[in-house]
């Protein structure tokens, strides 16, 4: 409870943009609740990435186990947090929403860092695999389960040749009771466990077995599986259980591997490849989670603590060269996690003649109708006056910040050249 009132006190109700601003139109990439975007802060011009959540309790838990996480070295920091209410251009009201500001994560993802890389060795594979274990570990020590490892969510801080690789987006964390019942994943990297989980749950849901009073429930040590597939997949470039067949449902000879834990180390990848690698993805990748490589024992593995040269050239970085293979990966995270994903709406503006803005409705009156119903003034007699049209312009701004009745000023961010406008009202 003590962290819980502790993320609630840190939370700002002040608006983000007396301290910020908000790049609206470039994203960094998207999670699972949406785009990540780009904030400077005002008194310093510095960077950061701005994830925004809808204020619920879903996402005051994510960001209660984030924060709680934030303070290891490669776990990507939270700079604070504030609670506004936001209108988009395709809402007809403000919503109260979460802003998270983070360090800015300069140096991409994971698998990209990887494939700008020609000569990827096995010795830089068990040093990114180091830093990922010990981020799971302060995760795992604190008893929270990420359940949602995979390399889009590791990220490096620069493009340095020694930045640190850092974990990202707790969207699916959970303190581990011991009771983890909810199927969060992503297809290539989930762990047999938690596949059972969606099962029994489906087949309950749909009556065909009656509900448990037991129900089936897992640990962290999904973690460690997905962490198995990762370092399989950076060694040789591509993942150790896959199908011939996309559906937006994981297939049945991919799930029949995943449960009986069948991989295979190709000898044309695998060659060059040392016993050591091949034993920590075989100690990961076991169905059973008793039998299962720990964090500690990952940590505490010749792989990652060998002083051998393991300059070997992987793979791993050619393969991920060719954009088709690493979109069809992307491609079957999306579908598998369509039905988890809040939709990232694309930004429309309403036809004029629709609009309830009082100066607009009046400045459609002044304008014509042409066939395809969207209202423009007429431009007969040549192109209008420069000073009109600034007018018009400030006109809608004018609008944006008239008071609210109950909640203040409006604080408005506008981006003319895309006709795009945000308005953030702060918490009253």
């Amino acid at each position: 409870m003590s962290e819980e009132s502790d993320m609630e006190k840190a939370i700002k109700e002040t608006s983000i943009l007396e301290e910020y601003n908000i790049n609206w139109t470039q994203k960094l990439g998207a999670g699972i609740s949406g785009p990540v975007r780009v904030c400077v802060k005002n008194s310093t011009q510095e960077r950061f990435a701005l994830k925004i959540l809808f204020d619920r309790p879903k996402a005051r838990n994510e960001v209660r186990l984030h924060m709680m996480c934030a303070t290891h070295p490669n776990i990507v920091q939270i700079i604070e947090v504030f609670a506004n209410s936001v209108q988009f251009p395709h809402e007809s009201s403000p919503r109260a929403r979460l802003l998270i500001v983070m360090e800015m994560m300069e140096g991409g993802e994971l698998f990209h860092r990887i494939s700008q890389h020609r000569h990827f060795t096995e010795k830089q594979a068990s040093q990114v695999t180091k830093q990922i274990a010990l981020a799971l570990q302060h995760c795992h020590l604190l008893n929270i389960a990420h359940r949602d490892l995979k390399p889009e969510n590791l990220l490096f801080k620069d493009n340095s040749l020694d930045a640190p690789v850092k974990l990202c987006d707790f969207g699916f964390a959970k303190i581990d009771q011991g009771d983890l019942m909810t199927p969060q994943f992503t297809p290539y990297y989930v762990a047999p466990q938690v596949l059972e989980a969606q099962r029994r749950h489906q087949k309950e849901k749909s009556g065909i077995i009656p509900t448990s009073p037991t129900p089936y429930t897992y640990n962290k040590s999904c973690d460690l599986w997905s962490l198995g597939v990762i370092i399989y997949v950076m060694l040789c470039g591509y993942p150790p259980f896959y199908s011939k067949h996309h559906s937006r449902t994981i297939p049945k000879d991919m799930r029949r591997k995943i449960m009986t834990g069948s991989f295979e180390f190709p000898e044309e990848e695998w060659s060059q490849i040392s016993e050591m690698a091949k034993d920590v993805v075989r100690k990961l990748l076991k169905v059973k989670p008793e039998e299962r490589l720990t964090i500690e024992g990952v940590l505490d593995h010749p792989w990652l603590n060998s002083t051998e040269a393991l300059d070997n050239v992987l793979p791993s970085a050619q393969l991920m060269m060719d954009k088709a293979v690493v979109a069809g990966i992307q491609q079957a995270h999306a579908e598998q996690l369509a039905n988890m994903r809040i939709q990232d709406l694309k930004v429309s503006l309403k036809p004029l003649h629709s609009v309830n803005n009082p100066i607009l409705r009046k400045r459609k009156l002044l304008g014509t109708k042409p066939k395809d119903g969207v209202y423009i003034h007429d431009r007969e007699n040549g192109a209008e006056d420069s000073n009109v049209a600034l007018e018009k312009l400030r006109d809608v701004i004018a609008q944006c910040i008239l008071p609210q009745a109950g909640k203040g000023h409006t604080i408005y961010e506008c981006s003319v050249c895309l006709c795009v406008h945000v308005c953030v009202y702060p918490c009253m």
